[in-house]
């Protein structure tokens, strides 16, 4: 389907939760289909993402199928969004908001906040916040890895590999690139080689995997998630964040998204959302079975970080990385500013 037929989709379906629900007071295109072509073609395994502005908190509506398009939802409240110059130092949103994606917009207020942040993306003074607050959110997830409270393994995962894969947004956001979730490796990979750095983004993956593995190695894996993720998908799901994400409507986005990644000679990125999922799985999976932590298991001491030491090794090796990446990062504004 081409893009702009599946953001049409979406529209419609906007238009008709904003009649059945008046607490939405605006909504709005992000994720990775902001900025693409409208004759550009959608593959399987990308969704449209939706932002809903709320005037109080909502639950996250999540990935689904409307009419042969792939839909996933968030909500945020006007106060989480905040200001105009909020949005400018966020690194999570701006993006969102440097080309045209307002779906709807009674009062006016996001055309207000797109009109600013369209003119002020590229401010050196702008970039820099934004880069500021990744390298925050890094340093702070880096940091807490393997505190006091105890956690099962799956989460601990999780709370290891999403600080230490911002190491790839951050480069992204220094080059005024749009930060991606699933594929932000080769997102990474663009830009440090567009801007001089392409000699960097093996170090950076080897953050990831430490080192890595082959290509037939990921593809065991994958088949082995497959398993979990069926299972997990037969259960109540409506208490986890990313519960729709491991349901049949998510399945694309993770197998298909994977296989073409692993055909294109990018296993070793790959691996970041098979891992993701794998824990996640575990995570609404919960009680211990053998077979299947064996599985997962050899993930895990295939990335070099099966035990709890491994991943606070790796995080505190990282955050000594970090000063050298900020100069990898100072350069990289630079140069996507100046030009």
């Amino acid at each position: 389907m081409r893009v702009d037929a599946a953001r049409a989709v979406a529209v419609e379906w906007v238009r008709e939760r904003m009649r059945a629900d008046p607490s939405i007071e605006g909504a709005l295109f992000s994720g990775s289909t902001v900025g693409l072509p409208d004759d550009a073609v959608l593959p399987v395994w990308s969704d449209v993402d939706v932002l809903l502005v709320r005037r109080e908190p909502g639950v996250k509506v999540g990935k689904f199928v409307h009419r042969g398009v792939l839909l996933e939802v968030s909500t945020v409240t006007w106060a989480e969004l905040g200001g105009p110059e909020d949005v400018l130092g966020s690194w999570v949103f701006a993006p969102m908001f440097r080309t045209d994606g307002v779906i709807a917009d009674p009062s006016g207020r996001l055309a207000a906040v797109r009109e600013r942040v369209a003119a002020g993306f590229a401010d050196p003074v702008w970039v820099r916040a934004r880069c500021a607050g990744v390298r925050r959110r890094i340093e702070g997830g880096l940091r807490a890895v393997g505190g006091s409270a105890p956690a099962p393994v799956a989460e601990q995962v999780l709370a290891w590999v999403f600080p230490t894969s911002l190491l790839a947004v951050w480069p992204a956001v220094a080059g005024l690139a749009d930060p991606t979730v699933r594929r932000r490796y080769v997102r990474a990979e663009r830009v440090l080689s567009r801007f001089g750095f392409a000699d960097r983004y093996a170090g950076l993956l080897d953050t990831l995997d430490g080192g890595g593995v082959d290509a037939s190695r990921v593809r065991e894996h994958l088949a082995g998630l497959a398993v979990v993720f069926d299972e997990a998908s037969r259960l109540p799901r409506d208490g986890f964040a990313f519960g729709a994400d491991l349901g049949p409507a998510g399945r694309p986005v993770v197998f298909d998204g994977a296989a073409e990644l692993i055909e294109a000679g990018r296993h070793r990125e790959a691996m970041f959302w098979v891992l993701v999922t794998y824990a996640r799985c575990h995570v609404v999976l919960g009680a211990v079975a053998p077979e299947r932590e064996r599985a997962f298991g050899a993930a895990l001491a295939d990335l070099g970080v099966a035990s709890a030491a491994d991943r606070r090794r790796r995080a505190d090796g990282l955050l000594a990385a970090l000063p050298g990446w900020q100069a990898v990062v100072d350069a990289v504004a630079a140069e996507a500013v100046a030009g």
